[in-house]
């Protein structure tokens, strides 16, 4: 199926009236009784990051499904992702037992796969290395549906997209494509309902995203900086945002959405909300009646409906699927994160789907125990603190995440996951996953941040973050659950080749600025203070328009020992206008040959005309003191080598 933007009237009228007519057989299909119901089927889908040797990540996505070339993978709309799907099986037996096997035998392939290449797989839910420079819409697979979906989505938001978010650390930046959705992975669990519980175990997944989020984060790094226990929440939320800037105090959502109240009756309603509330972006090419197959003894496909409920992404998404000429509602699960192992990504689905069920069971009117905005702000405290929230459960009660996971919801999963007919000891090898990791609070998010901080004194921000891939990558492969982690240290970063690729990894991004008007004395004290030799010239709109060295300002104070005349200057009178600059993605080394050949101590890293960071002199000690080091150790370890 092609797909086309829906920019045009004639265009958007047209996908209107498909998706209309597609909810309209949907309607007939329920109120027929067509869908299976019976042994229902679970299924998942895992979403990895790819990186190169240097634990950066790397843009060979398609060359890689070459090499796999196997029909259960797939692409995401950035080039250093993939997706593979995993196949469909009953709820029941030894399921989770299969589902591991069947994921890491497929995980293995595409690391193998990836080997060969010179590449490396990573289950996380945000890669800790991304940096700005890799949201270039160059790393965007070059599809049609996602191109069309860039173009689409920037067209009605009319202006750049803004990424505001507020944690430890504070983010903001703008983005010119919908490339920061490239950001996050996940591990989407699903579950095959039937029509007439379908309202009340989607209300039941809304109830359960917030406790079964809290201890399950693993994403609190985006570029560096420490963010919420789960930043692909407000990460993914914020990147696709069509609505403008100013325009957020109007009852509107935005198009990745938790939703706005709970199910009533039927699946149908989310997909009527999602036509009422959100203007079609894309359309496919072509249509075929649904009326018109079913006269003619086929199912349809509702193509038209899905497709758009493709751009309007809930964490909790209501599927429509035919099987052998039978249609089939799932539930899919979208909140919980990649990894950190595929042991904690099973115990997860196997909390969330025992939950499920036992909720169903033994709360037929989820809606009217606890009210839906409660349940909302479950899922964003959760999303923030992770184990560290307290949450509201169906008896009014509020309770420490821990306490509520471990006292109330872990034993309900069991009575759950029993009731559906699992493996006595699969339920408890899985359920005994998630239990030691909330007893121990050491959730991915935890481990992440908890070794950054053992890290904090050791080599720059580049290597840190180079070091904490590293260490995902190998306890991977290990596959212990994240409860039995060590933390990650600076030497699982690798050789210096591997941390000063770029001159981004080890360049300064907190940078103390002048405008050009400030006084002159200002300079100086700034300068005396903070133990600086320049300070660089920046304009409101964070472009750089020169630098003040201190020989430069000594050289004016020592002009005007004699009078008070140099009190009145002010920066723009004695800076350097039109700076040597480097952009953050050159070769260190060759940054370091610029600083000399201009004889300059330091260099502004400027992108698209604004500033984001400074390298200096003392930047390339580390490079030079690793490369020493090595050298040292090639030479003992080579008897033909001269003694130094």
């Amino acid at each position: 199926m092609g797909v086309q933007t829906a920019s045009g009237i004639a265009e958007r009228r047209t996908a209107v009236n498909w998706m209309l007519r597609d909810v309209h057989a949907l309607q007939h299909l329920l109120d027929s009784e067509a869908f299976e119901t019976g042994n229902p089927r679970i299924g998942a889908e895992q979403e990895f990051f790819l990186v190169d040797r240097a634990w950066q990540p790397s843009a060979v996505a398609l060359e890689l499904l070459a090499l796999i070339d196997d029909p259960h993978f797939t692409t995401e709309i950035g080039a250093f992702n993939l997706e593979v799907n995993l196949d469909p099986q009953p709820f029941d037996g030894t399921c989770f037992g299969d589902m591991h096997a069947q994921l890491d035998e497929l995980l293995t392939l595409a690391r193998r796969a990836a080997r060969s290449i010179e590449k490396e797989i990573v289950l996380t839910g945000i890669l800790p290395t991304l940096r700005m420079s890799s949201l270039a819409l160059s790393n965007m697979v070059q599809n049609p549906r996602y191109l069309e979906l860039n173009r689409a989505l920037l067209e009605m938001r009319g202006e750049q997209l803004e990424l505001r978010i507020s944690g430890a650390d504070e983010l903001s930046v703008r983005q010119d494509s919908v490339m920061a959705e490239a950001c996050n992975a996940s591990f989407q669990v699903h579950l095959q309902v039937a029509p007439k519980e379908f309202a009340n175990l989607y209300n039941a997944a809304q109830l359960l995203a917030g406790p079964t989020l809290a201890c399950a984060t693993n994403s609190p790094i985006l570029f560096g900086k420490q963010l919420w226990g789960e930043t692909r929440i407000p990460l993914f939320e914020q990147s696709v945002d069509t609505r403008r800037s100013g325009q957020h105090l109007r009852q509107r959502s935005g198009r990745v959405t938790f939703g706005t109240n709970w199910v009533k009756e039927s699946v149908a309603e989310l997909f009527k909300e999602d036509i009422t509330r959100f203007r079609p972006l894309l359309a496919p090419d072509s249509h075929d009646d649904p009326f018109d197959v079913l006269a003619a003894g086929g199912m349809p496909d509702l193509a038209a409906v899905r497709l758009h409920t493709g751009t309007v992404w809930r964490w909790n998404r209501a599927c429509y699927g035919v099987i052998d000429g039978v249609p089939h509602l799932r539930i899919e699960n979208r909140i919980l994160p990649s990894g950190p192992t595929t042991s904690d990504e099973v115990a997860n689905a196997a909390l969330w789907l025992g939950l499920m069920r036992a909720v169903g069971a033994q709360h037929p009117e989820v809606s009217r125990m606890i009210e839906f905005d409660t349940v909302r702000a479950n899922f964003v405290n959760a999303a923030r603190e992770g184990l560290s929230s307290s949450l509201y459960w169906l008896d009014g009660r509020e309770r420490p995440a821990p306490e509520l996971l471990l006292d109330v919801l872990l034993p309900m999963a069991a009575d759950g996951l029993a009731a559906s007919g699992v493996d006595a000891a699969e339920s408890e090898h899985y359920l005994g996953i998630v239990e030691r990791r909330v007893a121990s609070g050491y959730t991915g998010s935890r481990w992440q941040v908890s070794s950054m901080l053992a890290m904090r004194q050791q080599g720059s921000l580049g290597q840190r973050l180079n070091s904490l891939t590293a260490a995902i990558v190998a306890r991977q492969q290990v596959g212990h659950p994240v409860s039995e982690w060590t933390a990650a240290s600076l030497e699982e970063g690798g050789s210096w080749e591997h941390n000063f690729k770029s001159v981004e990894q080890i360049m300064a991004t907190e940078i103390v600025t002048v405008a050009e008007d400030d006084p002159l004395d200002l300079a100086a004290n700034l300068m005396d203070w903070h133990r600086l030799r320049q300070l660089i010239v920046e304009d409101a709109e964070d472009g750089i328009i020169g630098i003040l060295s201190y020989r430069r300002l000594l050289r004016v104070l020592a002009n005007n020992a004699d009078d008070r005349r140099w009190e009145e200057l002010c920066v723009g009178d004695v800076m350097q206008r039109d700076p040597v600059c480097v952009p953050p993605s050159m070769v260190p080394l060759r940054a370091l040959e610029i600083m000399r050949s201009f004889g300059v101590g330091s260099l502004p890293v400027v992108e698209d005309g604004v500033l984001c960071g400074l390298v200096t002199e003392h930047d390339f000690m580390n490079i030079a003191g690793m490369l020493m080091l090595q050298q040292l150790e090639a030479a003992q370890d080579d008897p033909a080598s001269p003694e130094i």
